[in-house]
C-alpha cells in the first residue's frame, strides 16, 4: 500500500475532458501543481484561460509526448481520458520512464489484472472527479461531497507541524467560507472548545477561493 500524502504533489493528468478537468481543479484547490496533457488544440486553449494547470498540447499516449510532461519530476501520473486501452499505455509508459504512481481510469468492471500493472483505478461513473482526486493525493485530504457551486465537503488530517496542531477552535483563526462540521472524534460538531488534534481527521466545508489557505493551515 502507498504512504499516505504529506506534501505537495506534482501531477500529470492525461486528458483534458470534464473527468480530467474537474480532477484538476479539485487538486489545484488543495495546492497541488497539475499539469494537463491534452490533444485538441481548441481545448488546450480553453483550458489555458482558466489557470488551473499547466496545459501540454499532444497525444499522451505518445512517449514523445508524456516525456515533455516530465514524468520522473511528477508524483502521479493520472490517465483519465475516455478510452481505456488508452489509459493503461499511459500508465505503463509513464512506469516505464520513472519511478511514478500511476492512477487509470476505467470505462467498465475492472479486469482484475489491472490492479497488478498499475497503483490505483477509477470508476468515473460511479464516483467521477473525486474518486480520481482521492486516489491521486492518496492520503491527508480526502473529498467526500461536492454540494455544488464552488463548495466542498473534506476530510483533512492535521500534519504534526500545521499551524493549527494542538490549538482549540476559538484560538485558530479560519478564514470565512470554511467550517468544521465534525470533530475528529465523530460525535459532535465543531465549536470553539474544538481541540484541533495533530494526525487526526476533521470534517470541513470549505469554499473553493479559501480552500488552499485552509489545507495550509491543517497540512502546514
Amino acid at each position: 500500500m502507498s504512504e499516505p500524502v504529506t506534501h505537495d504533489l506534482r501531477v500529470i493528468v492525461a486528458g483534458g475532458g470534464e473527468m480530467g478537468v474537474r480532477t484538476a481543479e479539485l487538486l489545484d484547490d488543495r495546492g497541488h501543481d497539475v499539469v494537463i496533457v491534452e490533444s485538441d488544440p481548441e481545448r488546450c486553449d480553453e483550458l489555458a484561460d482558466r489557470y488551473i494547470a499547466t496545459i501540454i498540447e499532444g497525444d499522451a499516449s505518445r512517449p514523445e509526448t508524456l516525456r515533455q510532461a516530465q514524468p520522473e519530476r511528477s508524483d502521479v501520473v493520472a490517465a483519465l481520458t475516455d478510452d481505456e486501452t488508452t489509459n493503461f499505455a499511459i500508465c505503463m509508459a509513464a512506469q516505464r520512464m520513472s519511478d511514478v504512481r500511476t492512477v487509470m481510469r476505467i470505462t467498465e468492471t475492472a479486469d482484475e489484472l489491472y490492479e497488478e500493472f498499475v497503483d490505483g483505478l477509477v470508476f468515473p461513473e460511479r464516483l467521477g472527479a473525486r474518486a480520481a482526486t482521492n486516489e491521486i493525493a492518496n492520503g491527508g485530504v480526502r473529498t467526500i461531497e461536492d454540494i455544488g457551486g464552488s463548495v466542498e465537503v473534506v476530510e483533512v488530517e492535521v500534519a504534526e507541524d500545521a499551524p493549527v496542531a494542538g490549538k482549540r477552535l476559538d484560538e485558530v483563526r479560519l478564514p470565512r467560507g470554511s467550517l468544521i462540521i465534525v470533530d475528529y472524534r465523530g460525535d459532535r460538531l465543531g465549536g470553539p472548545d474544538t481541540v484541533l488534534e495533530a494526525g487526526h481527521r476533521y470534517v470541513l466545508a470549505v469554499e473553493s477561493p479559501v480552500a488552499d489557505e485552509v489545507m495550509n493551515l491543517f497540512r502546514g
